[in-house]
């Protein structure tokens, strides 16, 4: 292929790209971009017991990460205590098991709240973890209008690609606008929200649909805020933030979170009439493709991840987790932890790309790419609208019927070797034996959290306890803003549990419905 000005015949530069920082922000959301400011070096992580994921947080820290990402597991997501037979099995496997405010402090402990900003992937119990976040962070005096991070508290997409929910979509949007509107007040400078595209992707969506099917989640978010009357666009919009995945084919990925922005800040601009610029601004973090992993060849994975990368910080990413080379094999290990980190510090101190602000801008190919996808993704945006937007879309299983078939035409393609997986379907070595050490969360992690439950019930003013359960009951029968109850609760070391347990009764459990 080759491309030259044919292919942008259309083309203006003032409509199609402007200057970095300005509308419509195709070139990035910041004029200095990466030559005034790295982006954030955020290694997602967590496992076991509040200890290890501790020890894990600050060996990162000190090899120069600069920003935390915490990994709950999947009792913790489900709203589920360690010690509740459901959980039996899952304790610690795919993040670090939190049950209480206890855990929480061990996790952050010796981590000062107001020198690192966190994000945290939890969405249906997003409240409760962020609740125990802001008492951690009065605990050691921190004021929290200077709290920085990020809470993914996208429950949209776990109906749509992962399945991590708890309550019927309504309640679940109520729970979120919540979240919203506290922190517009009270954590102003904390991303309420990270729409997520990265699940999408890895559940077998192309690089249009990861990016359509996100922004139609992030309009549903933004109708779902205004519709609620107390806050106006621009009073929570500045802090809606994006998180994307990073695949293989490494100039599409490029084109795609340029069309990303421009997309969102023309709807944000016309279709939602906000006044500030930064309510026009996408800002995104990216995870490299963790479904692009191979068993095979482990360490070829390292090459996939470190082209990944430098395709999310052409893209202009704010910040990036960089996969580890053991992770189609288990936990990722210290040393490959170590080496997914260095990849990120190579590309910002050594090959000096930082220094040059969106250095494809004007590629003939990568404006191509760039406008190509932004009509596809246009298309299906227009195409969700007239079904009546996101909500309506899953329930009639669109999204759903629509990555089932790009994740099982895409597996055909590498069965069929139309598309090479090296290691896999092209240049196979015959005998792969992997010797390398593989991370294992041991047994004891169970006992250890169900012990400490125990205790924590055994200290704590049950009565007290039971008074603020009884609060956020009322709040959430009344349709009030349940945030503040639910601090109230995990002040006074509630479980994550007995929180979740409360909002079932009132809301109710969501099944899916069948769709095939």
């Amino acid at each position: 292929m080759l491309f030259s000005p044919d292919d942008l015949k259309d083309f203006d530069y003032k409509r199609n790209l402007g200057d970095p920082g300005e509308y419509p922000f195709t070139r990035g959301v910041y004029s200095t971009m990466y030559t005034g400011r790295l982006w954030t070096i955020r290694q997602y992580s967590g496992y076991a017991t509040a200890e290890e994921s501790n020890k894990r947080y600050k060996y990162l820290l000190k090899q120069g990460q600069t920003g935390l990402s915490v990994a709950f597991d999947l009792p913790t997501q489900m709203g589920y205590d360690s010690d509740n037979p459901i959980s039996d099995g899952e304790v610690g496997k795919t993040g670090v098991a939190i049950d209480t405010l206890q855990d929480m402090e061990t996790l952050f402990d010796g981590i000062p709240l107001d020198k690192v900003s966190t994000s945290m992937t939890i969405n249906a119990t997003a409240a409760i973890l962020l609740a125990m976040y802001i008492a951690i962070a009065e605990k050691q005096g921190v004021v929290l209008s200077v709290l920085q991070g990020t809470i993914q508290n996208d429950i949209l997409k776990e109906y749509i690609a992962r399945g991590a929910y708890i309550y019927p979509p309504a309640a679940s949007m109520k729970l979120t606008v919540d979240i919203i509107s506290y922190c517009s007040t009270s954590l102003p400078t904390w991303n309420t929200i990270s729409i997520s595209g990265y699940h999408v992707r890895e559940a077998g969506a192309t690089a249009a649909q990861e990016v359509a099917f996100t922004l139609a989640n992030g309009i549903a978010y933004v109708n779902a805020v205004i519709e609620q009357g107390k806050l106006d666009i621009d009073e929570f919009a500045p802090r809606l933030s994006f998180f994307f995945n990073a695949h293989n084919n490494f100039f599409e990925e490029i084109a795609k979170f340029r069309a990303a922005r421009r997309i969102w800040a023309k709807i944000m601009k016309e279709k939602f009439h906000a006044k500030n610029p930064k309510s026009w601004m996408l800002r995104f973090h990216t995870q490299t493709g963790g479904s692009t992993l191979t068993a095979q060849e482990p360490e070829n994975n390292a090459i996939r991840v470190a082209l990944q990368a430098l395709a999310a910080v052409l893209g202009g990413t704010q910040s990036l987790h960089t996969n580890s080379r053991d992770e189609a094999l288990s936990l990722p290990t210290e040393d490959a932890v170590k080496l997914a980190l260095r990849t990120q510090q190579i590309i910002a101190y050594e090959s000096r790309i930082p220094e040059v602000i969106d250095p494809l801008g004007g590629s003939y190919f990568i404006e191509h790419t760039t406008n190509k996808l932004e009509k596809e993704i246009n298309t299906y945006l227009d195409e969700i609208e007239t079904m009546g937007g996101a909500l309506q879309a899953i329930e009639n299983g669109y999204f759903q019927k629509q990555i089932h078939q790009s994740a099982y035409t895409y597996q055909k393609a590498i069965e069929n070797n139309e598309i090479s997986v090296i290691g896999v379907n092209s240049f196979v070595t015959e005998k792969v034996l992997t010797t390398r050490a593989i991370l294992k969360v041991e047994p004891k992690v169970v006992k250890i959290q169900i012990d400490r439950i125990k205790k924590i019930k055994a200290k704590r003013n049950n009565k007290n306890v039971n008074s603020a359960l009884n609060n956020l009951r009322d709040a959430a029968i009344q349709n009030c803003n349940v945030m503040e109850p639910i601090l109230n609760c995990v002040k006074e070391y509630a479980t994550v549990g007995e929180i979740s347990d409360i909002l079932r009764k009132v809301y109710g459990e969501y099944k899916e419905k069948s769709l095939f």
